[in-house]
């Protein structure tokens, strides 16, 4: 993206760069025929959980005054206008966790104010969008979206961690109400009477844990050993969709004389009910509101006009990682500016604006990339094993392939960056062809066996198309008219989701990864060498880790402090955009700039695992742990889960050359390895019967820097 703060030039950068390529938005789309409704589902059922569950958040914290139709209402309209009109069609709109809080802080602040009030709340909201509006103009009319990048790391991972401490709040704080009276819902007499009220508690905790653990269990199905490919990979996308179904079936088991109120259920207005209408009619109310409070909704649309920038441009920036190889040109200004419109849209309707959302963006992303994977393989199995019954050798084979490859790619105008083409046939394909002498021969599937080799030929792409954007908004759509069948969700269902939410969002984000660190025994830190690992462990002394660690952990709680007070909670954006001046000027006051530099690094970059019991001579000749992964297990194994970024493999560097992690850690051996007193030897304990070719080793040496260059405790 081009740096530039010239008025107006960035939008119009933007548009000219996807005009030339919006008629292969669609016909990309189209020519992958049905196989488009793969991708569609996983992000609608991502999309549509999320947006039902603050529905039900925001209708308790508005007392009824938004549920879940007005937040589906929201995604959906967004999200078709986004797709059809947008600049960026593999962003993802829709209500986020944020605008559920801005929403309920505002609400606290109108319900008891007698010249406003919760009658013209709804009105008040339509000023402050109307404000957050011109704010969002004005930035993408300024390039605002050109500092992005400044944003880094430390800003966008503990605004996660913020969101998740804020989900599993809302998660603990709906099954404590489990146990009490319903405020709203009109129930019989019996179901409020103390033993009940403790029944349904009970059953909401068994249906909430439920849901939480078999969620979390069903994400990691494509590493299980049982069950076909497909299956695997179906229960890793779908799970969570699934397991809802379940539990609320689980939840009609209590039948006869349980009252019908056990256990509670997502309460929402059917769509044509008598009333559900008023708030779409919120603008002819806005003449009303007093001209004090119009003007002091500038206030709370500066905060929200901050967190949009935020949220959107870096949900944008995720959906289009470099390692995704996209072709197509980026579009931030516009995107911008077009959130604007719809955020004055929403407000006049009376519904909760949209935005763009992590990590439904990046997923939609990773979703498109494993379909561009599947139609690219078919054509290449198709071609190899044709080339195969022609006698090939193995350079026309992989010719062929590639002609065939290159045949695919869309020829587009506007191009960014080159299409690219197939990977190199692997080293030791190519030296058992040429020890053998079969360069020129025919080649064969023992040599070149194509369900294996040709995952291995295929580049990271993405099917760039609008249509799957399309679809999923209007699915969401469709969910407006079922709200008969969500009603009968039950909200501690939707307590477990939003608690899943909070403990999915935490594996990839660094910040949570030094947090452990911190709480792992000296004694035991080399275990984290043993998995692969963020580079920072390796380059960056503990003591600085520790501290940088710990500003963050003082700078999360503090903004966390400031969204329980009632209405200075509003300001709490302003923490996170302070980061800015406080990374770029005060924390290279007290942190070393290679040190910093890894800690804050742009992209997860991800250390090799470091092996102690393997002789390096003998590693490469271990089993690769998948033999056949699907597309959807690569994708999954390289991207964060809570951020849907692409790990970035980084040969380990160390960054000072005083106080380094290996000095530090000089004392900590493996207790797996009994340590010879002298330094040049080590020997595999025999007690756990190794295979005859390990029975005994000289020293080692690892991969990369090691924590375990010494091996005495009391070593200098």
């Amino acid at each position: 993206m081009e740096e530039t703060f010239v008025p107006f030039r960035g939008i119009k950068n933007d548009v000219k760069g996807r005009l030339l390529s919006y008629k292969q938005d669609w016909t990309g789309g189209l020519s992958a025929g049905i196989r488009i409704l793969a991708p569609t589902t996983y992000i609608f059922f991502a999309s549509a959980i999320p947006v039902i569950s603050f529905g039900e958040q925001l209708e308790r914290n508005t007392n009824g005054t938004l549920t879940a139709v007005q937040t589906l209402a929201s995604t959906a309209l967004c999200g078709v206008i986004h797709s059809i009109i947008g600049g960026q069609p593999l962003l993802i709109l829709g209500v986020a966790e944020p605008t559920v809080l801005m929403y309920t802080f505002m609400f606290d602040f109108a319900k008891d104010r007698k010249d406003l009030g919760q009658h013209l709340f709804l009105a008040w909201t339509g000023w402050v969008c109307v404000w957050t509006a011109l704010l969002l103009f004005l930035l993408a009319i300024l390039g605002a979206c050109s500092i992005i990048n400044r944003f880094t790391r430390l800003a966008g991972e503990l605004f996660g961690l913020l969101i998740a401490m804020l989900f599993m709040q809302q998660a603990i704080k709906g099954i404590v109400e489990e146990f009490r009276a319903p405020k709203r819902e009109h129930v019989q007499d019996t179901a409020i009477l103390p033993s009940w009220r403790f029944a349904n508690g009970m059953f909401a905790l068994v249906l909430s844990f439920g849901l939480h653990l078999t969620a979390l269990k069903s994400r990691k199905a494509r590493s299980w050993r049982y069950g076909a490919g497909w299956l695997r990979g179906f229960i890793a996308d779908y799970g969570v969709p699934l397991m809802v179904l379940v539990w609320t079936a689980v939840s009609y088991i209590p039948t006869n004389d349980v009252p019908r109120a056990i256990p509670r259920r997502l309460l929402s207005p059917n769509p044509w009910s008598a009333g559900a209408y008023s708030n779409w009619t919120v603008i002819l109310d806005m003449g009303t509101v007093p001209p004090l409070y119009i003007i002091g909704a500038l206030v709370p649309a500066t905060m929200i006009a901050v967190l949009y920038y935020f949220d959107h441009s870096v949900a944008s920036q995720l959906a289009q990682q470099k390692e995704f190889n996209l072709k197509k040109p980026s579009s931030y200004h516009y995107d911008l500016l077009l959130l604007g419109f719809l955020v004055i849209i929403c407000g006049l309707l009376g519904i909760p604006p949209s935005n763009g959302v992590i990590p439904q963006s990046p997923m939609h992303t990773k979703s498109l990339a494993t379909l561009k994977h599947q139609l690219s393989r078919n054509k290449l199995v198709s071609i190899a094993r044709e080339s195969i019954r022609k006698n090939a050798n193995l350079t026309q084979l992989y010719r062929r392939m590639q002609d065939a490859y290159t045949g695919m790619q869309t020829p587009l105008v506007y191009q960014v960056p080159a299409a690219l083409g197939l990977k190199e046939l692997k080293d030791s394909t190519v030296q058992q062809a040429y020890r053998n002498g079969y360069m020129d021969a025919p080649v064969d599937e023992t040599l070149f066996d194509v369900d294996k080799e040709i995952d291995d030929l295929l580049p990271v792409e993405v099917k760039e198309q609008r249509l799957s954007n399309l679809l999923q908004a209007l699915m969401v759509g469709a969910c407006v008219a079922a709200m008969p069948i969500l009603q009968n969700i039950p909200t501690s269902v939707l307590w477990g989701y939003f608690a899943y939410m909070a403990i999915e969002s935490l594996p990839g984000n660094q910040f949570w990864e030094r947090i452990l660190l911190l709480f792992t025994a000296p004694s035991r830190r080399y275990m984290v060498l043993e998995e692969y690992h963020a580079t920072f462990v390796e380059t960056v002394p503990f003591k600085a880790i520790a501290f940088f660690t710990l500003f963050q952990t003082f700078y999360l709680l503090l903004c966390f402090g400031l969204t329980r007070i009632p209405i200075a909670g509003v300001l709490f954006p302003l923490l996170i955009m302070l980061l800015v001046p406080v990374r770029q000027y005060i924390l290279p006051k007290f942190f070393k700039g290679a040190h910093l530099q890894d800690l804050d690094a742009a992209a997860y970059e991800e250390a090799p695992a470091i092996s102690y019991n393997l002789p390096f001579e003998d590693q490469d000749n271990q089993p690769p742990q998948s033999m056949n992964p699907d597309g959807g297990q690569v994708l999954d194994e390289i991207m964060t889960r809570c951020r849907g970024e692409i790990r970035v493999g980084r040969s380990s560097k160390l960054t000072s050359s005083s106080n380094s992690p290996r000095a530090e850690m000089k004392s900590i051996y493996s207790p797996r390895l009994p340590v010879s007193p002298r330094l040049g030897e080590i020997k595999l304990d025999t007690t756990r019967s190794p295979s005859p070719t390990y029975r005994e080793m000289k020293q080692t040496p690892s991969p990369g820097p090691s924590f375990l260059s010494q091996t005495s405790r009391g070593s200098p």
